[in-house]
């Protein structure tokens, strides 16, 4: 096994460590660790406690529904494992974080150490924020039952960008979104199925045009499903011109008209 040229360490602050056995230890996410290329390491705040309940929440002042993560186990743990001035990213996990996207990705990938706190229950105190917690991040508009799940999709996404970890060295970059765009198109044996044909193009062996043909996919896919996308996308000479095309077909498809593709 091919010996990463860096590896990351992430630490995650969880009540429910179990709950990552799964995750750990299938597919990408085991062979990264089996590499060296990542090792996660699951703390629970509940073994930083002082009281023989090991309690870890209590009732919100001001009244409310719901428990709130006491402020004491949980900065005692991330204390304890992140000594501070280390400069290591201590990142809650939080509806309020700035959202989780492929560029945050690679922005993650390029440390060799990073923290992800995962609340649960109403949240965590508002002085854990104060006192430890340098960033926050959301991966979408919705609430989870606790930061567990989002903290997987982050380990998920960011080690997929670990140099080896995939193999293939074009196997992130390609991806939807690494590029600023949706992903191409693929197919694979058969040639047909159920009457559906794998391109021409991609059977001719013929590299520029089939490079051509999945930038142009990209391009349309994106320009169907997520045009806001292109407003951002790094976006070359031919690239405008092929999406001048799709606008005019579009034009024309509302019009009634018939179009090239």
């Amino acid at each position: 096994m091919t010996t990463p040229s860096r590896a990351l360490q992430v630490d995650i602050f969880t009540l429910f460590p179990e709950m990552f056995d799964g995750p750990l230890t299938e597919s990408i996410l085991k062979r990264a660790q089996e590499m060296g290329a990542l090792t996660v390491r699951l703390h629970n705040p509940r073994d930083y406690t002082t009281d023989r309940h090991r309690t870890v929440d209590d009732t919100p002042y001001g009244g409310g529904g719901g428990m709130v993560m006491k402020p004491e186990p949980l900065v005692r743990a991330v204390r304890a494992v992140v000594p501070p001035g280390e400069g290591v990213p201590v990142i809650l996990m939080s509806p309020q974080g700035r959202l989780f996207d492929q560029s945050v990705a690679f922005e993650l990938a390029r440390l060799p150490r990073f923290a992800l706190v995962c609340g649960h229950y109403e949240g965590v105190d508002e002085r854990v924020r104060q006192t430890i917690i340098t960033d926050e991040l959301s991966i979408g508009d919705y609430v989870l039952t606790g930061g567990e799940l989002a903290a997987m999709v982050i380990v998920d996404a960011v080690t997929r960008l670990l140099p080896g970890v995939l193999g293939d060295p074009t196997g992130a970059t390609d991806d939807s979104h690494a590029t600023g765009l949706l992903e191409y198109p693929h197919y694979t044996r058969p040639p047909e199925f159920e009457g559906l044909t794998v391109p021409e193009v991609l059977l001719s062996g013929h590299e520029a045009n089939i490079t051509r043909w999945r930038r142009q996919q990209a391009l349309r896919r994106t320009w169907q499903r997520r045009p806001d996308l292109l407003l951002t996308a790094p976006l070359t000479e031919a690239d405008r011109e092929f999406l001048a095309v799709l606008a005019e077909e579009d034009i024309a498809r509302r019009a009634g008209k018939p179009t090239k593709s």
